[in-house]
């Protein structure tokens, strides 16, 4: 962050350079030579051992100054210096530059390598890829490990936090893996002690009457299971129908064992009511009722086979066993010996769920609801009371021999956590969970077995000290930096001008400042807590400006997006274009504003920019569309424009020449303009050649009707007369030959004299421009026109009009 605010301000200045040394007068040569020599003994500067490697007197002042130079520089200098001057100290600069150059090369590779490992190791810290996690995190840190004497303490502190990320990663990932087997092995537990609760029951069941079960055998499974469902159920989700099932199976159990225990308690008495009468023989009243009363008290569970001594005295008895009467509820006097009622019941409750500690707290209270009572009232409870506290040390003492394997084996895993080599935050993860357990098992009244687990604890945590020492290093390092962003951020604040600030750059420095601060973790809590809340007010101070001028801008970002909805109706087009362009430009030229902000108003705004261009894409589509229409109707009407030839009516050939020259004016392609002009101009040769060869048929009449008789100048061409005039008097023949000399037809052998002197009168009068002027057409007419009205009609035989017509053909 302080490269930011310093490239903020710009307001560093460059010190001065040094005034160059003035090179001292040279003294006489043996005086120089000496204090050259004490120069060199006297611990000189890089400047002058320059100087003496290029001025030194002796080859061996020159190498010796060349051999203690180090200055990168200066080598560089004194290398081009000593090129082909001195070899020897040329060679020496060479080679240390090229040390010099090995050694950053060197210096390069190792700062590659740590970047490129605290890199790997951030990026391990946040990889959702957990396969073989802690032995890639291992080879991470045992290359670390070769490159940590030559990391900056920055370096080490991004590593070191990597590394702490990673590792709670890891104890996250075996904390979870052992919860999971833990629980896993719980719910086996449970299952299996309601498999044997159930077969033990079934048992039971199908036992013959003239067996009864063992009593020792029986406490001793109840207790079993009873100790093991405790365990299974320790700080693991039960199910409410497992929880039911079980206490529904050992209540049953339960009973059975009691009914056992009363039937031996009372076999004396039995077997002195059995042997003192004959079953057939029915008993005195005061007997029967005794049998009757020893028959409900035994009071054998119901779908259990009874004892065969239990079954002859209900046949003595000859009668049913009524039912218990209910016991009234006791009425407490007082609301403390309600209370008292409460707590000792509740106290009854833990002893029969093996409760332990919350016996503990229940006896506790208890004792202290029965002192603040009075005799009198806490008499008729002391019964009671010392009847549960007798079964609380009961507990207590099995308690303490179920715990004893318990805590001997906390004791010997402790001992062998000690002896392995792990991460410290593993092992010292593994020693809370250990002491965690013997805390759970209520302690040992064992002194010895005490100091044995505390002595493998201290053993166990001592190579986590160093860890925890370097990890409060890093809390403090990281706090430190802390109040050096606080520091830097609060310069900042007091010298900014608001006035003119560049707001992009204080929103950067904003975001940096909160980066590092996230950077700088983790750190201590207590002591963070000043340096969090003078962070906080400075961020409140920095930011306040910042919303402000965001709101502005926000605000002028909205104005543009109302600015460009109201553009989507707006006429003409082509303006809300150019509105709309010049509101994207308006757009970029607004500073900053909030990320969520910012983008809801560029949706609502490009939306608008989108509906506005869409009008244009729609219009341009529509003209595509008739543009295509347009050049349907002029490609049928190009298509029966070329059915057109010279052989079609010239009605048609005209009609389709004005419906294409109207064609011409509608929208159409460049490509199909130009075919346009084209059918047009050849529309156009046609209708000249149509015109022409009509033009022709006349002639060929005229010529043949001159033939037989002399014309009417009112039925030839109006032209023809002014034509004829130039060549009267021109006889026929010479008319036929002229006529063939111009197209080039050849003349009859009689008439090649005449050729021959038509030809050079042709060209004397051409050299003396007095001839026919034209071109060969307009020169045709006007023979063909002397032709036709000829005064003299005898010498227009039918042979020289068809030597004209076949002349006049060839000029077509």
């Amino acid at each position: 962050m302080a490269a930011f605010i310093q490239k903020f301000f710009k307001g560093r200045k460059t010190p001065d350079k040094p005034a160059p040394t003035e090179k001292p007068i040279e003294p006489p040569s043996q005086e120089l030579l000496l204090e050259q020599q004490q120069v060199l003994v006297d611990n000189p500067s890089q400047e002058s051992l320059e100087q003496l490697a290029l001025e030194g007197k002796t080859a061996d002042l020159r190498l010796q100054a060349a051999t203690l130079l180090t200055d990168h520089e200066i080598l560089q200098r004194l290398q081009k210096s000593a090129r082909g001057r001195d070899k020897a100290v040329y060679q020496i600069v060479r080679q240390k530059l090229q040390e010099l150059r090995e050694e950053e090369a060197e210096r390069q590779r190792l700062a590659d390598a740590i970047l490129t490992a605290i890199r790997q190791a951030e990026e391990h810290a946040r990889t959702d890829n957990t396969q073989l996690y802690e032995a890639r995190f291992e080879n991470l840190v045992k290359h670390w490990q070769t490159l940590e004497p030559f990391a900056s303490n920055d370096q080490k502190t991004r590593f070191l936090s990597a590394a702490h990320q990673c590792r709670d990663r890891i104890q996250q990932a075996r904390r979870e893996e052992e919860a999971a087997e833990t629980q896993s092995g719980k719910a086996r537990e449970r299952a299996q002690t309601l498999e044997v609760l159930k077969s033990t029951l079934e048992e039971l069941k199908a036992q013959p009457e003239d067996r009864t079960a063992s009593l020792s055998s029986l406490d001793a499974m109840q207790t079993t299971q009873e100790n093991r469902w405790l365990e299974a159920t320790r700080d693991a989700e039960t199910s409410k129908s497992e929880q039911k099932s079980y206490e529904t199976l050992m209540h049953e159990l339960r009973g059975y064992i009691s009914a056992v225990q009363r039937l031996q308690q009372r076999s004396e008495e039995i077997s002195a009511l059995l042997s003192g009468g004959a079953e057939e023989t029915r008993p005195q009243t005061s007997d029967h009722e005794q049998l009757t009363t020893l028959v409900r008290d035994i009071d054998w569970p119901a779908g259990y086979d009874r004892p065969s001594e239990l079954n002859r005295l209900q046949a003595l008895a000859g009668e049913s066993r009524p039912e218990p009467k209910p016991r009234p509820e006791a009425n407490p006097q007082t609301l403390e010996k309600a209370e008292l009622t409460k707590t000792l019941s509740a106290l009854e409750t833990s002893l029969e769920a093996r409760q332990l500690k919350e016996s503990k707290q229940h006896f506790k209270r208890a004792q202290q609801q029965m002192s603040a009572m009075q005799d009198r009232n806490a008499r008729s409870s002391q019964a009671r009371f010392q009847l549960l506290h007798g079964q609380l040390r009961d507990l207590q003492d099995w308690q303490g021999f179920a715990t004893l394997p318990k805590q001997i084996s906390l004791c010997e895993r402790m001992e062998h956590l000690a002896n392995q080599h792990m991460e410290p935050e593993a092992k010292a993860e593994k020693i809370k969970e250990l002491q965690n357990e013997w805390r759970k098992l209520g302690g040992s009244s064992d002194r010895d077995l005490w100091q044995r687990f505390k002595q493998a604890s201290d053993l166990a945590y001592e190579p986590c000290k160093d860890y925890f020492s370097a990890k409060s290093g890093l809390k403090k390092a990281n706090l430190e930096k802390r109040r050096e962003i606080c520091s830097q951020l609060a310069l900042f604040v007091e010298q900014i001008d608001w006035s003119t600030v560049d707001w992009k750059a204080v929103e950067r420095i904003d975001q940096v400042a909160k980066e590092e601060w996230k950077a700088a973790w983790p750190v201590e809590f207590r002591d963070n807590r000043a340096i969090q809340k003078q962070f906080d007010t400075l961020l409140a101070k920095l930011e306040s400006p910042l919303n402000s001028e965001r709101d502005k801008n926000e605000a002028s970002k909205q104005a543009i997006v109302e600015r460009a909805e109201a553009l989507v109706t707006h006429e003409p087009l082509a303006e809300a274009i150019e509105l709309a362009k010049a509101l994207q430009g308006d757009w970029k030229a607004v500073g900053i504003t909030r990320h969520r902000q910012d983008r809801k108003l560029w949706q609502a705004f490009r939306a608008a920019c989108d509906s506005v261009f869409e009008r244009r894409d729609a219009q341009k589509q529509e003209q595509a569309a008739q543009n295509r229409e347009a050049e349907d109707r002029l490609e049928s009407l190009l298509s029966r424009s070329a059915e057109i030839s010279e052989t079609s009516d010239p009605t048609v050939l005209l009609a389709m020449s004005e419906e294409l020259q109207s064609a011409k004016s509608g929208p159409a392609s460049a490509n199909m303009i130009e075919r346009l002009r084209l059918e047009l101009q050849r529309l156009k040769t046609l209708q000249r050649n149509i015109q022409k060869a009509e033009q022709l048929a006349g002639w060929h009449q005229l010529i043949q009707t001159r033939v037989d008789c002399t014309l009417d100048p009112d039925t030839c061409p109006k032209s023809w007369a002014r034509r004829a005039e130039g060549l009267a008097g021109m006889a026929a023949a010479e008319l036929v030959i002229r006529a063939e000399i111009l197209t080039e037809q050849p003349s009859p052998a009689e008439d090649q004299a005449l050729r021959m002197e038509i030809q050079v009168k042709r060209l004397a009068d051409g050299m003396s421009g007095s001839g026919q002027s034209g071109d060969s057409q307009d020169q045709m007419e006007s023979l063909v026109a002397a032709w036709c009205l000829g005064e003299s009609s005898a010498d227009r035989p039918q042979a020289l009009a068809d030597r004209l017509v076949m002349a006049l053909d060839a000029n077509t």
